[in-house]
């Protein structure tokens, strides 16, 4: 499986001559018409990790093609007249060749005033686990690859480093980085990286545009 990290929170992956799109926000350049797509996953209703606009571009682009996302987003998707299905923690579907476990059930604690929407992590083909914004440990599951939230409203880097150190994934990558300056991101990074390789594990700065396969 080869995956691309596009800005922000989201990821294209592929395998197969298959495409798998994951969280098209607002923080992320418009996602092309891209051909081969057999599903998308939403995370959680939060603009930067789903528009109405990535979404339908898709949509058009690969029309019938499954939308996988907690109740919040299919609620929000009504307005794009997507088919949404609703997942929830527990469920395993399959997008085209891909396996896709779901896990966790809310996003972090941003703020006590602040509602707390659904959230879930996914974990593809066993071996990619991309936790949305949340610090959802998939159990039972010996994970190749973590996408690690490196920066957000909610987040701790010493939290974040504490779950890396839970999960102790194989390699791990950041995400959710734009609302970061380039120096926080370089240290946010770093961090990150200390984490993964207690573990005996490898970290990839993985910028907008870089893969990794797996």
């Amino acid at each position: 499986m080869k995956i691309t990290k596009l800005e922000h929170a989201c990821l294209l992956l592929e395998k197969g001559g298959e495409r798998l799109v994951v969280d098209p926000g607002s923080f992320t350049a418009p996602v092309p018409e891209l051909e081969n797509v057999v599903g998308v996953v939403i995370t959680h209703e939060h603009p930067d990790h789903w528009t109405p606009d990535q979404l339908t571009r898709l949509l058009e682009a690969n029309p019938g093609i499954p939308v996988y996302a907690p109740q919040g987003v299919a609620d929000a998707a009504a307005e794009v007249k997507a088919e949404v299905t609703v997942v929830r923690a527990g469920d395993t579907v399959r997008a085209g060749g891909f396996e896709l476990r779901f896990f966790g059930g809310q996003h972090a604690l941003i703020h006590s005033s602040i509602p707390v929407v659904d959230n879930l992590g996914v974990l593809v083909d066993g071996e990619l686990f991309y936790p949305g914004d949340s610090y959802t440990v998939p159990e039972g599951v010996e994970v190749q690859a973590l996408a690690v939230p490196s920066s957000a409203p909610w987040l701790k880097i010493g939290d974040a480093m504490d779950y890396v150190l839970q999960v102790a994934p194989r390699h791990s990558f950041p995400t959710h980085e734009m609302v970061n300056s380039e120096a926080g991101k370089q240290m946010a990074n770093g961090r990150i990286a200390w984490a993964t390789e207690q573990n005996g594990g490898e970290f990839h700065a993985l910028t907008p545009g870089d893969a990794l396969e797996l």
